[in-house]
């Protein structure tokens, strides 16, 4: 298959495998569909999930068939079953892992908006957005918004699993949020290509996937919890519950990106993505918490736990997230794993020439 000249929108390039698992999968993906080893898999128990890089790429491998897909991949992997019986227990070892690190969250007397302003409330994770604000320098920038890529080049799209899963007043607010994040259905508004026009002002690579290469494992993990509650209907209430608190910790943050890219020298072009964040998300902030996850539990009542787990997971695993950065940049080195290396020259073979006689001297 041939590669597309416009690589903004995907499919993305497969990338190098960080483990036997990820190994078995990118070698089975470049083939025709077949039955994959029954056993694929099933030792499988790394001692921790959210940042085991063979377990957070295989789980990436194989969410992204649902979304834009591989390039070069048979579209039909999508549902082959061995495929999805391998996510599965990958699935599981990682879906464990989150409720062992967040617990169970308890539904307040007055109900889950207040249960989830009071997660917000209590959440100290590490001040990422302040160092990007104040100290970050424009290398560290870059890296920042290549991991943001792997989720803002297709923003919104994990949450929109919902919308057919829904009714009543959740999913019109859903639709509204949805509406806003989409661009109103104008190109040029969509956040996805507000953020696209980032990464090009910061001369980075803007093409779908581009950066799942170097992406580390818990960067995976911040998009994979979105896919893993996006894609199971009995975890519907979960993924309210994450995008609630990704617009109820969202301002601040991006006011703080907006002005530390404006400390670098950057214009409005660049700065837009986080300003217009600044402003919709004020607005999101309630409609997630009291129309769209207050709706829920008022049609569904059994879902408030699982709505604030999402919220705290989505919290927890940003809070690893932004560890991650400021921990390698105190030490000096990159965020970002290393690049692959660059393809070896093409060997030209050797070609042996026929002797050929010196001329006779005159």
């Amino acid at each position: 298959m041939s590669e597309p000249a416009d690589r903004r929108y995907g499919p993305a390039t497969l990338p190098r495998s960080r483990g036997p698992l990820s190994a078995a999968v990118v070698e089975a993906l470049r083939r025709p569909p077949y039955d994959l080893p029954a056993d694929l898999g099933i030792d499988l128990d790394p001692a921790d999930p959210i940042v085991d890089e063979d377990l957070q790429l295989t789980l990436f491998l194989c969410y992204e068939l649902h979304y834009r897909g591989w390039l070069g991949v048979d579209e039909s992997w999508e549902w082959q079953p061995s495929l999805l019986a391998l996510r599965a227990r990958c699935e599981r070892i990682f879906e464990a892992a989150l409720r062992r690190l967040v617990g169970v969250p308890s539904v307040p007397a007055a109900g889950v908006p207040a249960g989830l302003a009071e997660l917000v409330a209590a959440d100290d994770g590490p001040a990422l957005a302040a160092w990007l604000q104040r100290r970050a320098d424009l290398a560290q920038f870059r890296e920042f918004v290549a991991h943001r890529s792997v989720y803002h080049l297709r923003e919104a799209d994990p949450h929109s699993w919902a919308l057919p899963r829904l009714g009543g007043p959740a999913k019109a607010a859903l639709v509204e949020i949805q509406t806003d994040e989409y661009g109103n259905g104008r190109l040029d508004r969509m956040h996805a290509e507000l953020f696209r026009r980032t990464l090009d002002r910061l001369g980075v690579d803007t093409s779908y996937g581009a950066h799942v290469e170097v992406a580390p494992a818990v960067t995976l993990a911040t998009n994979n919890l979105m896919s893993l509650f996006g894609l199971h209907r009995r975890l519907r209430g979960a993924l309210l519950g994450h995008l609630a608190a990704f617009e109820m910790t969202s301002s601040l943050p991006n006011r703080r990106y907006g002005n530390g890219l404006r400390r670098l020298g950057f214009d409005e072009v660049a700065t837009r993505f986080f300003d217009e964040h600044v402003e919709a998300d004020a607005v999101h902030e309630q409609i997630a918490a009291h129309d769209m996850c207050g709706g829920l539990v008022g049609v569904e009542p059994a879902l408030a736990c699982d709505v604030l787990f999402g919220a705290a997971a989505a919290l927890a695993v940003d809070r690893l997230f932004a560890a991650h950065l400021l921990d390698s940049w105190a030490a000096g080195r990159s965020s970002l794993r290393a690049p692959a290396p660059p393809a070896p020259p093409p060997t030209v073979p050797l070609v042996v020439l026929p002797a050929v006689a010196p001329p006779a001297l005159v």
